[in-house]
């Protein structure tokens, strides 16, 4: 079964953002060498532990740099980049590099205004973590998105971002990008609009989904690839699946494509994966707290270990937690191979943080061989011989 990368150009702690840009397009050459399949770049902003703002420049050079891997975004925001402009970029990057580019979508959390001009989300009903046939499916995270300061802080954001553009429905936005590449576009009123980067480029469209909701849905009436996200979301990604295949018509592809992610950490044994580990909560708790995003990803040892954090602390991020695969190669293929067999993933996709980059290429390296991808271990040494 095919195996796929997601980058997110991590900053770690005492580094720079474009040291991690540099070792990202590194990782796309090992990537290729290692046999992975297709590399996928993040959309974040205003981060300082996450360089990745900027996938479709990524995907171009990360293209220019290998042979054979697919390259694209996991994903692009519709709250901050039209999809007009999406298909114009990846339709350049596959003009050079055609069959080879995802152009993957998704949609982004935008709080309410604080004004009371628009209703807060209904909360969401408690569920209970489970365990289904031996994948554990944890309990959503206490967050809460209506907290004022945390709201305020994500809308200051969006204003530096200058994302003032009011997505239409996701059918619409996809339809278009499809219509751009078909050459059949026309808007509401008949007028056709032709956009040359994008007519006839050869790259894929995928849809990314955190819930069973209008992602889900809308990826499987028009055909399309689904992405779940179970390293972000875990909680819910047995109900994104079935609610695509639900939706499942025959459209782009014949029958339904299911991607799903995983975030992943292997090392040598199963102790010291869990020391390169350690920081993981302390991140994650940054990224659910903060407004602003992810922190640079502290070194091992510089946070508080498991057992020592409070008991808020740990329901805010066990869900993330406890679905990280973390271990020894043997371990961690036992529980991706449960993952897959659980969700009837097509494929998966794996995200590797650490502190220092090396761990993160040793990880690659040591699940490609353990997943049986065909490596080129020369290839990989000399891409990362900087």
């Amino acid at each position: 079964m095919p195996l796929s990368i997601l980058d997110l150009a991590t900053v770690s702690e005492g580094s720079t953002g474009q040291h991690a840009i540099r070792a990202s397009i590194d990782l796309a050459v090992a990537a290729d060498a290692l046999g992975y399949h297709r590399l996928w770049f993040a959309e974040h902003h205003l981060a300082p532990g996450v360089a990745s703002a900027a996938p479709a420049v990524l995907a171009a050079l990360a293209a220019d740099r290998t042979r054979r891997l697919r390259v694209g975004s996991g994903a692009i925001l519709l709250s901050t980049t039209s999809p007009l402009v999406a298909a114009e970029q990846f339709g350049s990057v596959a003009a050079l590099h055609p069959g080879r580019v995802d152009l993957g979508v998704g949609r982004a959390f935008s709080p309410p205004p604080a004004d009371g001009t628009a209703p807060p989300p209904p909360p969401r009903p408690p569920v209970e973590a489970r365990v289904v046939d031996g994948l554990p499916v944890p309990a959503p995270p206490p967050v809460d998105l209506n907290d004022s300061a945390f709201r305020e802080r994500l809308l200051a954001q969006k204003r530096v971002i200058g994302a003032s553009r009011a997505p239409a429905s996701l059918r619409d936005e996809l339809e278009l990008v499809l219509g751009l590449r078909a050459g059949t576009y026309r808007d509401a009123d008949g007028t056709p609009y032709v956009s040359p980067p994008a007519e006839g480029a050869a790259f894929d469209l995928w849809v990314l989904a955190s819930s069973p909701g209008e992602s889900a849905r809308v990826a499987g009436e028009l055909g399309l690839p689904l992405a779940a996200n179970y390293h972000v979301s875990p909680s819910s990604t047995l109900e994104t699946v079935a609610a695509y295949r639900a939706a499942f018509r025959p459209g782009v592809l014949p029958a339904p494509y299911v991607l799903v992610s995983a975030d992943v950490l292997v090392a040598a044994d199963d102790a010291h994966a869990q020391r390169l580990a350690e920081p993981f909560p302390a991140w994650v708790r940054s990224i659910r707290t903060s407004g602003s995003g992810a922190v640079a990803y502290p070194r091992p040892g510089t946070t508080a270990p498991w057992h020592e954090l409070d008991d808020a602390t740990r329901a805010l991020v066990r869900d993330r937690v406890d679905t990280r695969v973390v271990g020894g190669p043997d371990t961690v293929v036992e529980r991706l191979d449960t993952l897959q067999r659980v969700t009837g993933a097509d494929e998966l996709l794996v995200t590797t943080v650490t502190h220092d980059k090396r761990d993160t290429v040793r990880s690659f390296e040591l699940l490609a061989g353990a997943w049986g991808l065909s490596a080129g271990a020369p290839a990989v040494a000399d891409a990362f011989a900087r």
